[in-house]
C-alpha cells in the first residue's frame, strides 16, 4: 500500500492546480453571475491536456488512468465545480464508448475529442426519469438499418455546445431495463434540437440544457448498446464516473477550508481572531475530516478501476460521502463567515450553492445508499 503520487502524477496535479488558480478562479464569480460557460477556459484546458485524459493513445489521447483523472478533477473543482463539471463532462460521454463501442466508433468519436477542443454530452435523464433510469420514456423504433428516436432529455451538461450525444432510449417503456438501448447521435442530425438552458441555483457556469429528439434517424453503425444492454452500460458508466464527483467535491471542500482559515485569522470578535474560538475551530476541523476521508475514498475507487477491480460499493461510498460532505462543509463555511457569508461579495455563498447539486446528479445521495445497502445485503 503506497499513498505517494508518482512524479508524473504530481506534475499533473500541479498543472491542474495552477490552471485553477490562474484561469478558473479569476473568472468564476462573473461566470456564475451571468450563467456563462467560459469556452476560452475550456479550450485552454484542452490544449494542456486537462480534457479527455483517459482516452487511449491509439485514439489520440494521453491514456491516463482514473486516478490521474480524479487528481486533476479535484484541482479544477477547487477553482469552481461549475466550470470543472463542464471541463470534465466529456469523461461521462466517452466512458460508455470506451466500454461498449466498436473499434470504428472509438476511432471516430474518441478521435474527434482528441483532434480538437469539442464537447460531448451524456443523455439519460428525462423529466420523469432521473435516478430511475429504467423508467425513461424516450423511444426508438427500427426501420431497416436505421433507428428513429423520439423523446426529450433534460439536465444535460454541455448540451448547448456538444458535437455529439450518447443517448439512451427504450423500445417500450413497459419493458423497463430490458428495453433500453444506447446510441451515438450527431449534433447535426435532423430532428435534434437543443432547448431551454436551465437557470440554476448553483454551478451556473456549467451549461445545462434540454435536448429534444423528434424522429431523429440514427444509422446502425451508431448503435452503442443493443436493446436490453443499454441499462447495464448506463449503470457501469456511472460506476466508473462517480469517483470523479467525489474528487470535485474534495476540491470544493478544500476551497472551503482555505477560505475559512484565511478569514478566521483576520476576522475579530470579542477582542480576538475568530480562529481562537473553539466552536469555529470545531467547524474547520470537521471540514478537514470530510476532505481527508473523501480523498481516500475516491482514490481507492479510482485505484480499483485502474486495476480492473469492479467495486461499486466504494464508488458509491465516495460519491455519497463526498457530496454530503461538500454540502455540510459549504454550509459550515457560510456560518464561519457569518453575515458576510450570506452575501455575494464573499466566495462561500457560491460554494454552498455549487455544492448542492453534487448530492443530486449522477445518482442522488439516496440512490447511492440504495446501491451501498444492496452491495451489503445481497452481495
Amino acid at each position: 500500500m503506497d499513498f505517494n503520487l508518482s512524479d508524473e502524477q504530481k506534475a499533473l496535479r500541479d498543472t491542474a492546480r495552477r490552471f485553477a488558480r490562474e484561469r478558473i478562479i479569476p473568472v468564476a464569480a462573473e461566470c456564475d453571475h451571468h450563467s456563462k460557460l467560459p469556452m476560452d477556459v475550456f479550450q485552454a484546458a484542452w490544449e494542456i491536456g486537462l480534457v479527455n485524459p483517459c482516452v487511449p493513445p491509439e485514439y489520440g489521447g494521453a491514456g491516463m488512468g482514473e486516478l490521474e483523472n480524479t487528481i486533476l478533477t479535484e484541482e479544477l473543482g477547487y477553482g469552481c465545480t461549475g466550470i470543472q463539471t463542464s471541463i470534465t463532462a466529456n469523461q461521462l460521454a466517452l466512458t460508455p464508448i470506451k466500454l461498449g463501442g466498436t473499434e470504428e466508433q472509438k476511432k471516430k468519436y474518441l478521435g474527434m475529442l482528441t483532434a480538437e477542443p469539442i464537447m460531448a454530452s451524456y443523455a439519460t435523464s428525462e423529466p420523469g426519469a432521473g435516478s430511475d433510469v429504467a423508467g425513461l420514456s424516450t423511444r426508438f423504433t427500427q426501420h431497416g438499418d436505421d433507428f428513429v428516436i423520439t423523446g426529450q432529455k433534460c439536465w444535460i451538461t454541455n448540451a448547448s455546445h456538444a458535437r455529439f450525444y450518447v443517448v439512451f432510449a427504450t423500445k417500450d417503456p413497459a419493458l423497463k431495463h430490458k428495453g433500453i438501448a444506447a446510441f451515438i447521435v450527431d449534433r447535426d442530425s435532423a430532428g435534434l434540437r437543443v432547448g431551454k438552458k436551465e437557470d440554476k441555483l448553483g454551478q451556473r457556469a456549467s451549461d445545462t440544457a434540454v435536448l429534444h429528439l423528434e424522429e431523429v434517424k440514427v444509422p446502425r453503425a451508431n448503435v452503442l448498446a443493443p436493446e436490453g444492454q443499454g441499462f447495464k452500460l448506463a449503470m457501469e458508466t456511472f460506476n466508473q464516473t462517480r469517483p470523479d464527483i467525489a474528487a470535485g467535491a474534495t476540491g470544493l471542500m478544500r476551497r472551503c477550508i482555505d477560505e475559512c482559515v484565511a478569514y478566521a485569522k483576520e476576522r475579530r470578535t470579542f477582542g480576538v481572531p475568530i480562529a481562537q474560538h473553539q466552536l469555529v475551530q470545531a467547524m474547520i476541523a470537521e471540514m478537514v475530516i470530510r476532505e481527508q476521508a473523501t480523498r481516500l475514498l475516491y482514490m481507492k475507487a479510482a485505484w480499483a478501476l485502474d486495476h480492473g477491480v469492479r467495486d461499486p460499493l466504494t464508488s458509491s461510498c465516495s460519491k455519497a460521502f463526498g457530496a454530503d460532505g461538500a454540502m455540510a462543509s459549504a454550509v459550515d463555511a457560510v456560518q464561519v463567515f457569518g453575515g458576510n457569508g450570506f452575501v455575494k461579495d464573499y466566495p462561500v455563498e457560491k460554494l454552498m450553492r455549487d455544492a448542492k447539486v453534487l448530492q443530486i446528479y449522477e445518482g442522488t445521495s439516496q440512490i447511492q445508499r440504495m446501491v451501498i445497502a444492496k452491495s451489503v445485503l445481497v452481495g
